[in-house]
C-alpha cells in the first residue's frame, strides 16, 4: 500500500492530486521552484522539497532532482500529474528505478503512444516528411512529439513559412517538455476535437469512460470543454470506444490516459494518446461519479477494476479561467491576483487563492469551474450565471469571453460545434458586456464618496460644475449635492445609495446594486473591471513612432538572424520572439522601414511596456498608404 505521494507538478493538479491523497489517508510532498516558494500547493502538502532555479529546465523538467526529491522525503510513490515529464518514459524509469511506486502506465506503453510520431507509426499512420511538403499539401499543423496543451503547435497555410514555423515550435516544446522533436499532419479544418478517457487495470480491465468534447480552443489549447460530447451518432460512440481501447490493448496500457480524434463529416481522425491525466478529466468524474485519481492509485498498488465502468449520468461541462486578454490577441497577464471568489456548490479546481501573485513562467490557467446538471442545458447556463456571478479582481482574465461563449447561439447548437468557432466569433465574444457604462459610473461616485470620506463628511461649499471621469471610453460626469449625487452624463442615471465600495443606481425605472473594489487605478465593479483614465498624463510615457513594445512580461528568446540597427524591414516580419507562461509569442515590425533600435537580446527579462525595437517606417510606404486613401 502506498503511503506517502510526490506529485511532480505545481499548480492545480498538484492540489488536485492532494485532495484525493488526503481523502485516502495517504501522506503528500510537493516540489517547488523558488519562483513556487509561496504556491498553494506548496502550502497544501505535508512536506515539500525546494528545486533550484524558476525555470520549468531548471527545476520540474529535472527528473533526476525531482527522484532525489522524493527520496529525501521519504515518499514511496510519484504521481507525475499532467505536463512537464508525465509522459517521459526515461522519468518513469527513474522512479522505478529508485524503487518507488510510479502512479503512471509502463515506461513501454509511454514510449509507445506518448511520442506522437511513434504511435501513428504503431496505428499504421505515417506523418508526412516537412521536406517532401508541397504547397498542393498544405495547410499542415506542425506538432509537438511529446507533450500537449497545445504547446509546439502552429499551422502552416504557406511553404515559405514551414521552415520557421518547424523551427518555432521545436523551441516551444523543448522548453515545455525537454523534447524538441516535431512533426507535421494534414490540418483538418473546423472539425470537432472529441476524445475517450481510457483507464486500465494491470489484470486485462480497460475502460472506455465516456466521451468528452473539446473543440472549443484558442492556439490549440481547449477552453471549455464537457461531458458526454453532445450530439454524435451512437454508432461513431462506439467506433470510438472500439479504437480507443484497442489502441491501449496493443501497448499493454495500464492506468489512465486519453485518446483523442478529430470528427469531421462523419469520420473520426485519430489525433494521439495522452499517456496521463487530463486537465478536463473533471468533467468525466462528474459524470460516472468516479474519483480517477484514487482509481490510478488502485491500479499502480495493483488493484482491479470491476469489468464494466459506471454508467454515465447527466451532463458536466468544465471552464478554464486563464489570465490573459483575448481581446489583445490571448495575451498572458501577470501581477496580483487580489480575489479569486466563487459561490458555493461549484466544483473549482485551482492552484490559486486570493491575494497570490500571477508569474511569467508557468501556464496562465487560474482555475478550472466545473459544474454538473441533468441536461447539457441545464450545465450550461449554470456555469454561465456562476462564471458571471464570481468575484475575479486583479489582472486581466478571459471571464466574460467565457460567459459570452456559453452564451452564443453556436455553443448551444452541438451540429455547430467545431475548432474554428473562436476564429468566426472571437470580435462578437470580445465585446464589453452589458452595462459597462453604469459599471463606470459606479465606479466614479464610489471614488467621489472615498474622497470625501477622506476629507471629512458633508459639503461647505458644493461646487456647482460637473467633476468627470473617464473609464476607457466611458465618460462620467456628476455633481455632488447636499442631498447625494446628480449624475448629468451618462443620461437617465439617478443616484440612490452611494458608498466607497457599494452603490445603488436606478436606471429608467430599474435599481440596480454594484459592488465597488479598487486597485491603484483598476477597479472592479462586478464582473467589469475598468481602468482609470489619468487626469494629466505622463510625459515621459510618450514614445517615438515605431515603438515595438512588450505586450507581456516574459523572456526573449530569439531575435530574427542579421538583425540589428539600419537593417530594413517589411511589414508583419517577425523580428523577435518573447516567452511567457511556457508559450511563445512573435513580435513583428509594424510597418515596412528602417530598424533604428533594438533593446532586445536572447535570455534578456523584459516587463510589459518595455521597449524592444523601433522601427521608422519609410517615406515611400506612407506615400503608397496615402494614395490607397
Amino acid at each position: 500500500m502506498i503511503s506517502t505521494v510526490l506529485v511532480a507538478n505545481r499548480g492545480e493538479i498538484a492540489c488536485r492530486v492532494f485532495r484525493t491523497c488526503r481523502e485516502l489517508g495517504i501522506g503528500t510532498v510537493a516540489v517547488y521552484s523558488d519562483a513556487d516558494a509561496s504556491a498553494l500547493h506548496v502550502r497544501e502538502a505535508d512536506a515539500a522539497v525546494r528545486l533550484p532555479g524558476a525555470t520549468p529546465a531548471e527545476t520540474y523538467l529535472r527528473g533526476d532532482l525531482v527522484v532525489k526529491a522524493a527520496l529525501a522525503a521519504g515518499a514511496d510513490a510519484v504521481h507525475p500529474g499532467y505536463g512537464f515529464l508525465s509522459e517521459n518514459a526515461e522519468f518513469a524509469r527513474a522512479v522505478l528505478d529508485a524503487g518507488l511506486v510510479w502512479i503512471g502506465p509502463p515506461p513501454p506503453a509511454i514510449e509507445a503512444m506518448a511520442s506522437k510520431t511513434r504511435a501513428k507509426e504503431l496505428l499504421g499512420i505515417a506523418p508526412p516528411a516537412p521536406a517532401a511538403l508541397t504547397e498542393a499539401d498544405l495547410p499542415v499543423l506542425v506538432k509537438a512529439a511529446a507533450g500537449g496543451g497545445g504547446r509546439g503547435m502552429r499551422i502552416v497555410r504557406e511553404l515559405a513559412a514551414l521552415e520557421g514555423e518547424l523551427t518555432a515550435a521545436s523551441a516551444e516544446a523543448a522548453s515545455a517538455f525537454g523534447d524538441g522533436e516535431v512533426f507535421v499532419e494534414p490540418y483538418v479544418e473546423n472539425g470537432r476535437h472529441v476524445e475517450v478517457q481510457i483507464l486500465a487495470d494491470a489484470h486485462g480491465t480497460v475502460w472506455a469512460l465516456g466521451t468528452r468534447d473539446c473543440s472549443l480552443q484558442r492556439r490549440h489549447q481547449k477552453v471549455i470543454e464537457e461531458a458526454p460530447a453532445p450530439g454524435l451518432p451512437p454508432a461513431l460512440v462506439a467506433e470510438l470506444y472500439d479504437r480507443s481501447v484497442s489502441a491501449a490493448k496493443a501497448v499493454g496500457y495500464v492506468g489512465a490516459g486519453t485518446v483523442e480524434f478529430l470528427v469531421a463529416d462523419g469520420r473520426a481522425h485519430f489525433l494521439e494518446m495522452n499517456t496521463r491525466l487530463q486537465v478536463e478529466h473533471p468533467v468525466t468524474e462528474e459524470v460516472h461519479g468516479v474519483d480517477l485519481v484514487a482509481l490510478q492509485i488502485t491500479v499502480a498498488e495493483g488493484g482491479s477494476l470491476p469489468a464494466e465502468p459506471p454508467s454515465p449520468r447527466g451532463h458536466a461541462i468544465e471552464a478554464r479561467l486563464y489570465a490573459e486578454d483575448p481581446a489583445a490577441g490571448w495575451t498572458p497577464q501577470t501581477g496580483a491576483l487580489h480575489t479569486l471568489e466563487f459561490r458555493r456548490g461549484l466544483r473549482v479546481d485551482t492552484g490559486y487563492v486570493s491575494g497570490d501573485g500571477i508569474g511569467v513562467h508557468y501556464d496562465a490557467m487560474l482555475a478550472k469551474v466545473v459544474v454538473h446538471a441533468p441536461t447539457r442545458a441545464e450545465a450550461v447556463r449554470k456555469l454561465a450565471h456562476a462564471m458571471e456571478q464570481a468575484r475575479i479582481h486583479g489582472s486581466v482574465t478571459n471571464r466574460d469571453l467565457l460567459v459570452a461563449s456559453l452564451r452564443h447561439p453556436d455553443f448551444h447548437d452541438p451540429a455547430r460545434l467545431d475548432t474554428g468557432f473562436y476564429e468566426r466569433n472571437l470580435d462578437a465574444l470580445t465585446q464589453p458586456p452589458p452595462g459597462e457604462a453604469y459599471a463606470a459610473v459606479a465606479a466614479a461616485l464610489a471614488q467621489a464618496a472615498a474622497r470625501q470620506g477622506r476629507f471629512g463628511g458633508g459639503w461647505r461649499n458644493v461646487r456647482s460644475q460637473d467633476q468627470v471621469a473617464t473609464y476607457g471610453d466611458h465618460e462620467v460626469r456628476y455633481r455632488p449635492t447636499r442631498e447625494g449625487y446628480t449624475v448629468t452624463v451618462p443620461d437617465g442615471v439617478r443616484p440612490v445609495s452611494v458608498s466607497p465600495d457599494r452603490v445603488r443606481l436606478d436606471v429608467g425605472g430599474v435599481v440596480r446594486d454594484f459592488e465597488v473594489a479598487r486597485h491603484g487605478d483598476t477597479v472592479h465593479v462586478g464582473r467589469h473591471r475598468l481602468t482609470a483614465a489619468p487626469r494629466f498624463p505622463d510625459p515621459t510615457e510618450q514614445r517615438e513612432p515605431g515603438s515595438l513594445l512588450a505586450p507581456m512580461p516574459g523572456t526573449v528568446v530569439r531575435v530574427a538572424d542579421g538583425l540589428a540597427p539600419g537593417a530594413r524591414v517589411t511589414a508583419g516580419q517577425p523580428l523577435l520572439w518573447l516567452e511567457a507562461m511556457k508559450m511563445e509569442h512573435r513580435v513583428v515590425a509594424p510597418a515596412s522601414g528602417t530598424l533604428t533600435a533594438l533593446h532586445a537580446a536572447p535570455g534578456r527579462q523584459v516587463e510589459v511596456g518595455a521597449l524592444l525595437a523601433v522601427v521608422q517606417q519609410s517615406v515611400q510606404t506612407e506615400a503608397q498608404e496615402d494614395q490607397t486613401v
